[in-house]
């Protein structure tokens, strides 16, 4: 198959620990040996403080989303330097440098591309770009939830759930740069014109992606 991952900088560079980082080279080789894959990292905390100093000068939004995407990039160019000779050795800028890279039948790594767009929505517009047949979202928590779990105990996760559903519930959520909770809007639509197979889950365990392919665990977005 052909899988595209997001994972989140909130999990990836969260302890500013390289072993996390070993962690996915490692379960991103064993899935390499099987499928295409290409990825799409995060800015975590770093890109939301360097986003904070940009908000100190009064910069746009747009502004904010430069800097946060400069993070993830480099974020991606450490995921490369863990995966070694099995990542392509350049951080994929735009979806056309991903494709082109994924013809070398190495591990292709990228950030984010433009302003107004999350890491999420950079993996959606990849899946559908490359025409993958999955896509899998490593987040912080289990799966898709009704509101945060880390803050309400009796959140509920969803099992599945459309993207018109999930557009309802990120109705009522302002968003900002730097502060994406699970999807934005971008994101959503793109898996629900391309009917992009989806599976959000836990990051935290690496091997967890693993799983994801067999449709073991996790939030699944299925067509409306």
């Amino acid at each position: 198959m052909k899988i595209v991952v997001t994972i989140g900088g909130s999990i990836i560079i969260k302890d500013n620990d390289p072993a996390k980082f070993k962690d996915y080279a490692e379960v991103l080789h064993d899935m390499n040996n099987e499928h295409q894959i290409l990825v799409v990292v995060g800015g975590g905390k770093p890109a939301r403080d360097y986003i904070g100093i940009a908000r100190g000068f009064e910069a746009s939004e747009a502004a904010c989303d430069d800097i946060g995407i400069e993070v993830t990039r480099l974020n991606a160019k450490l995921l490369i330097m863990a995966l070694g000779a099995d990542a392509y050795p350049k951080v994929a800028m735009n979806f056309h440098d991903a494709m082109e890279f994924g013809t070398s039948g190495k591990i292709v790594v990228m950030g984010g591309t433009e302003p107004a767009h999350s890491t999420d929505a950079v993996g959606s517009i990849l899946a559908e770009f490359v025409d993958a047949d999955l896509l899998i979202n490593a987040t912080s928590v289990d799966g898709l939830y009704d509101k945060d779990p880390n803050k309400y105990n009796d959140a509920k996760m969803f099992e599945k759930i459309t993207p018109t559903e999930m557009m309802n519930i990120l109705s009522s959520k302002e968003i900002k740069a730097g502060t994406y909770e699970f999807f934005d809007m971008t994101a959503i639509q793109i898996i629900k014109r391309s009917n992009i197979k989806t599976r959000i889950i836990n990051g935290e365990y690496p091997k967890n992606l693993k799983k994801a392919i067999k449709d073991e665990i996790g939030t699944v977005i299925i067509p409306d």
